[in-house]
């Protein structure tokens, strides 16, 4: 039953957007407000503004599930106020979330509508999923793998790196691409925080317009935008879909390692 509303979507997105792709129309900037041109500019910000968010996010992420499923016990006060604060920001609105970024990051530390504010808003917004979903896997972890580990005189950093890391794998990577999903198609966040500017980013600090965003102006604000924004969407789904692939064969790669250096 999932399949046929995805392929309703997909085969809604080529009938109207296919005709405007073009090599032209990815690495050209966009003109007459988004009516002609491309998405060059706007594809590296949004690149930027994901590379920031998981930057950030994955490293935290990862640490702060490590710290609750291995170094807390799962009735203890902090553990306990912990996860149930990831659970109410895990439903926050995601406009909520671009208020208290602009408050944050634009005004309190200066940073003011640029692409670094827009990637750490959406870290904000896609650690709790990181965090609960790589905890989870690695409470799945049998706990005769840690006490053969400790059995065999295993530091606890050597019983994470080499036995635990490698088994949660899957589990880093489906909390990494549902991060993903979430960061690459947020739009109400980025309005307040990274701005609308379509020209190309020079930096971390300049203003930049995410491909959501893009979509959100074109469909709603200019007239006549609809083609491109079509096509601005057809290249924003490729984009996840490359990224999936490439974190699948990145994983697949790092398994294979670690089971030949085992």
């Amino acid at each position: 039953m999932v399949t046929i509303p995805f392929i309703w979507i997909m085969g809604d997105l080529l009938w109207n957007g296919w005709d405007q792709l073009s090599f032209s129309f990815v690495f050209s900037a966009p003109q007459n407000a988004g009516r002609e041109g491309g998405i060059g500019p706007i594809l590296i910000s949004t690149l930027l503004i994901v590379g920031v968010c998981m930057g950030t996010a994955v490293p935290m992420g990862l640490g702060t599930a490590l710290f609750l499923s291995e170094y807390t016990r799962h009735d203890h006060v902090l553990g306990r106020l912990i996860r149930g604060s990831l659970d109410v920001l895990a439903g926050v609105p995601s406009i909520v979330f671009g208020l208290f970024g602009n408050a944050l990051f634009c005004q309190i530390l200066g940073l003011g509508f640029s692409i670094l504010s827009g990637g750490l808003t959406l870290a904000c917004m896609v650690l709790p999923i990181l965090i609960r979903t790589v905890e989870e896997s690695f409470h799945a972890i049998s706990q005769e793998q840690r006490l053969s580990a400790a059995a065999l005189g295993l530091s606890k950093t050597t019983t994470i790196r080499r036995i635990l890391l490698p088994a949660a794998l899957p589990g880093l990577l489906v909390g990494i691409i549902l991060g993903l999903g979430r960061a690459v198609a947020e739009t109400a966040a980025l309005i307040f925080t990274s701005g609308y500017v379509a020209r190309m980013p020079e930096s971390l600090m300049d203003s930049g317009r995410s491909l959501a965003v893009h979509i959100y102006d074109l469909a709603m604000n200019v007239a006549g935008g609809n083609p491109h924004a079509y096509a601005t969407a057809l290249v924003l789904v490729g984009l996840v879909f490359i990224i999936n692939v490439s974190s699948s064969w990145i994983a697949s790669r790092w398994t294979s390692c670690n089971r030949l250096s085992a």
